[in-house]
């Protein structure tokens, strides 16, 4: 998901349930602190998945052939001239 759609999918949802918890408490105040909560659990969730993204690509980038054959080529660590 590209970022601008997270941003009107969470400002919706956010302004879902600002409506909703008003609608329920009659409060501003409950309805801005619900709100506020609602928009912590949507960025922590949002964070997860971006990370369980890159862990994911990076887990398949090493398990792939390709990944080990392109280091066959690199010399070994503090190499020079082919002398180790």
């Amino acid at each position: 998901m590209y970022f601008p759609q997270f941003l009107i999918g969470m400002f919706g949802t956010l302004g879902f349930v600002a409506v909703w918890i008003f609608a329920a408490t009659g409060s501003l105040w409950h309805a801005l602190g619900w709100t506020a909560v609602a928009a912590i659990v949507l960025q922590i969730g949002y964070f997860v998945a971006v990370m369980m993204l890159v862990i994911g690509r990076a887990s398949r980038k090493m398990d792939s052939e390709d990944f080990a054959d392109s280091d066959a080529d690199l010399p070994a660590p503090f190499e020079h001239d082919g002398v180790a």
